[in-house]
């Protein structure tokens, strides 16, 4: 049985951090970005989570080709 702990710092949050910082990315870098910050992340939690950050309206995420999207940091 494994156990999780909650993270210091919110998976949305880091994922707005280096949206900032780079500009848009494609899901796959921005994945292997965020696997060096949490050793544990799946690509089913990036997904989730990125859904759940264009439903509320912090990111946008477009599709460039078949298996690949872009994710870019909505505007104010």
């Amino acid at each position: 049985m494994s156990t999780r702990t909650w993270k210091i710092h919110p998976l949305h949050t880091t994922i707005a951090e280096i949206l900032e910082k780079k500009g848009s990315v494609t899901d796959a870098e921005l994945f292997e970005t965020l696997k060096e910050i949490y050793k544990d992340i799946g690509f089913n939690d990036l997904n989730s989570t990125l859904m759940r950050m264009e439903v509320v309206g912090k990111i946008q995420v477009s599709t460039l080709m078949k298996g690949k999207r872009l994710v870019e940091l909505k505007k104010r």
